[in-house]
């Protein structure tokens, strides 16, 4: 099943736009139909934002930005393409009309999704001549940021395809959820309908405004709800005694009329003139696109803190966030290690939301962060890569010394170069500069003592040939470069 090779998406507004992000982003190339005469200018904004987002959201290497190209015809958006996202408006006819365009214009094992969000997959697929092939990929916007996507087959759609979509997502970070029936809105949508009903009411009837509404959802259960869900909250909740007890005690409240969830709402004129006023007073001070960008950093530092869960194999949204990583880390092109009478640039980062501290720098512990990096990225260069850890044999840090000299700020695209001092192999000795990439300022340097060990036998021993063979070349190299401004340098000491 593998990887996408290409992709196609016609339409290309807010969600199919932001569906080409997660695909280009992805090292996929990618080409849009869409007859909007504002396309490509729209396209371009969601892409910006998507890149600052990444830039962000992961110090993983990325692949090669996927090619963007517009088509003039849905033919050609779709010939040749492997995987083909359908985004148009939420209208039945011309979903339809679409999909069998789709149909009759792609390569015959091209998988079809439709980015609807409540429309029947199988009402979708009456008029194509492959059926089989299309399912229903509902994702949540923003869908390049946000992992999952509701898979959902018609009655003439095929479990492999589905199982195909699923195995293909998760090459982009995205997880794909089979849903085992198909019903209206699927799963997602009918549990925001509920919560929207009932929203609704509590404004209609002045309990609350919508920024306390939205507060009491941001700052309590929502935050629940990213890494565990309902049911698993639930559980919890029951105590020692689980999921059974916590039934028996709340099951009864069910019955109580705290809700108006079977009461429709009636969304007239003047409710609708008073929640936007309300969100007007809340959020109109901001424009669309700055809002986008608060979303995604917010989303992005969320992602980040629950990779750092569950002792770093990350928690929720996080793990899948690792997995991906872990991805992109295999599928990245590794480096060389070629010997020559530079330093080494091993590393490039964008500082994160996750990195500031309460003075909006980066904090100092980062900096660190950094320059293990781009260790770990040196000994990779060598040949000390998981194979090797596992079977015995690695370096530990047995000596650092930092200086902090500039300050990093949120956004800053920053590198690390590195120098091998005078050392045996046995231990790896190195003087590091962090720069910032914009104007190349110092910002810090770290001096760092390596000592290679045998984890079987507890003691420090030589690294095996086929290290020393990379390792004693780039040492050698490194010899005819002047000794470092502040290397050997101690706390405290003097300029």
């Amino acid at each position: 099943m593998g990887t996408i090779s290409s992709a196609a998406c016609i339409g290309g507004g807010t969600i199919g736009g932001a569906w080409a992000a997660r695909f280009l982003l992805a090292g996929i190339d990618t080409r849009i139909f869409d007859p909007h005469p504002e396309a490509q200018r729209l396209l371009s904004e969601v892409l910006a934002n998507a890149r600052r987002a990444y830039g962000m959201l992961t110090s993983a290497p990325l692949p090669t930005q996927g090619t963007l190209s517009f088509s003039d015809s849905l033919e050609g958006a779709v010939r040749g393409a492997e995987w083909i996202q359908e985004s148009v408006p939420e209208k039945l006819d011309l979903k339809r009309s679409v999909l069998a365009q789709i149909d009759a214009a792609a390569n015959p094992k091209a998988l079809i999704g439709s980015s609807t969000s409540g429309l029947m997959p199988t009402d979708l697929q009456r008029d194509m001549k492959h059926p089989e092939r299309m399912f229903v990929a509902h994702p949540y916007n923003p869908v390049y940021l946000l992992p999952l996507v509701e898979l959902v087959g018609g009655k003439k759609t095929t479990r492999a395809v589905l199982d195909n979509a699923k195995a293909k997502l998760a090459t982009v970070g995205m997880t794909g959820m089979i849903i085992n029936k198909e019903i209206e809105a699927f799963v997602g949508d009918r549990l925001l309908e509920a919560f929207w009903r009932e929203a609704l009411w509590l404004i209609k009837d002045d309990i609350c405004d919508t920024e306390t509404l939205d507060n009491v959802m941001r700052y309590s259960f929502g935050l629940r709800w990213a890494q565990m869900g309902l049911f698993e909250t639930y559980r919890i909740a029951g105590g020692e005694a689980g999921m059974r007890d916590f039934l028996s005690k709340y099951g009864p409240s069910l019955s109580w009329p705290w809700t108006k969830l079977t009461d429709v709402v009636d969304l007239d004129a003047g409710l609708v003139e008073k929640i936007a006023a309300q969100s007007d007073a809340q959020s109109g001070q901001r424009g669309f696109r700055e809002l986008e960008r608060i979303r995604d950093q917010n989303l992005v530092g969320i992602l980040q803190a629950l990779k750092a869960g569950d002792e770093g194999r990350g928690w929720g949204a996080g793990k899948l966030l690792a997995d991906f990583e872990a991805h992109l880390w295999k599928a990245a092109p590794k480096l060389q290690a070629n010997p020559s009478n530079e330093p080494l640039k091993l590393l490039e980062v964008n500082v994160p939301s996750a990195w500031i501290d309460y003075n909006g720098h980066m904090t100092e512990y980062r900096y660190t962060q950094c320059f293990a990096d781009a260790s770990e990225a040196l000994l990779q260069m060598v040949g000390v890569d998981t194979d090797y850890v596992k079977a015995g044999h690695s370096y530990y840090t047995v000596e650092t010394h930092i200086r902090l000299v500039a300050e990093a700020k949120l956004g800053d695209a920053l590198y690390v170069k590195a120098q091998l001092l005078p050392s045996d192999g046995k231990k790896i000795h190195t003087f590091m500069w962090l720069y910032r990439a914009s104007d190349d300022t110092l910002l810090s340097t770290y001096e760092h003592l390596l000592l290679h060990v045998s984890s079987k036998e507890s003691r420090s021993v030589p690294p095996l040939p086929e290290v020393m063979s990379k390792l004693k070349p780039l040492i050698e190299a490194h010899a005819v470069l002047p000794a470092p401004d502040g290397a050997g340098r101690s706390v405290g000491q003097r300029k």
